[in-house]
């Protein structure tokens, strides 16, 4: 995990946001797939950021969970769950906030009984000439490369890089999380394709920076919902095979060794481990579940993964 989240108590919650409130902070709503999460900073980029990166919420509406970022020497994130708080200290990296952001729309999901039930997933999605892909990886696996690598193909629709959710009926559907995406500015190194369109544009410490998808790829090939049809799992080890085929079991087995491909889950109670299982068996039930060993170069796991959509 890239850092370490402390539970807090309602009191210690309310001593705290006692201490960091103040009038000069940035207050910024954002509407995450229907909820509505507030964003308090001190931070004119994060602020900035943050308003490129989601949708905006009317003030009328009240907030479902809020986020506090504030600077410090030192990086600490604590949580209450009950209220859905979340106060970051001390973090340089605006990633980490629109991630914990998710993962606290993802946990309020978690506890939120509906008659149609609502997840989210840590990865990306692409709708190839309406057949909808899911890629899924930890971190480092090549994730990002393989969607973009994808989305040089006119059929090839961007939905999501990097956190969608998921509603399971008969058919998966699957709904983007964010309005524009928070991408590496060196895309172009194993895509040249993106060069011209990465020029010029404003990068953070960190060398990422929100792009305007529609921009970027164009208004109509932006997809805002898309149906699951196939789902690839990445991993990189020299002992198995390019590329093979999985049964759910093996999947759900592959998950749990790697806490979900997800870095960004908030609480981590039995009861909450449970849950995301309960979705994954029944996610993988939907489609076809491929591993793809991204061992090779980019291109030729971009070969085999353009296949599987085949």
């Amino acid at each position: 995990m890239p850092y370490k989240v402390e539970l807090i108590s309602q009191q210690t919650k309310e001593k705290l946001m006692e201490k960091h409130y103040s009038s000069d902070l940035f207050e910024r709503k954002a509407a995450i797939h229907g909820t509505c999460v507030k964003l308090f900073t001190d931070s004119k980029n994060f602020k900035e950021m943050w308003e490129d990166n989601f949708e905006p919420m009317p003030e009328w509406i009240r907030p479902h969970a809020r986020l506090f970022s504030i600077s410090g020497q030192k990086l600490r994130i604590r949580y209450e769950p009950l209220s859905k708080t979340a106060i970051v200290e001390g973090c340089d990296y605006y990633g980490w906030i629109k991630s914990i952001a998710l993962a606290i729309v993802a946990d309020f999901m978690e506890d939120f009984t509906s008659e149609h039930r609502r997840y989210s997933v840590h990865g990306s999605f692409v709708d190839c000439g309406g057949k909808g892909m899911a890629i899924i990886g930890p971190s480092g696996s090549g994730k990002t490369t393989l969607t973009y690598g994808l989305l040089r193909k006119r059929n090839c629709h961007f939905l999501t890089d990097d956190w969608f959710f998921v509603r399971l009926i008969d058919d998966v559907l699957v709904y983007s999380s964010e309005r524009n995406s928070y991408i590496r500015g060196n895309l172009c190194e194993d895509w040249p394709e993106y060069r011209e369109k990465l020029k010029g544009i404003k990068k953070d410490s960190k060398g990422r920076a929100i792009v305007d998808v529609k921009r970027f790829f164009g208004e109509s090939r932006i997809r805002k919902t898309s149906t699951l049809s196939t789902i690839v799992l990445l991993t990189r080890n020299k002992k198995l095979p390019p590329i093979s085929k999985l049964t759910k079991q093996k999947a759900l087995e592959f998950m749990l060794k790697n806490d979900f491909c997800n870095p960004h889950q908030l609480v981590r109670s039995k009861e909450k481990m449970n849950k995301r299982k309960q979705f994954f068996t029944e996610f993988f039930n939907k489609a076809p579940i491929y591993l793809l060993n991204t061992i090779e170069t980019p291109h030729e796991s971009l070969e085999r993964l353009e296949k599987i959509i085949s």
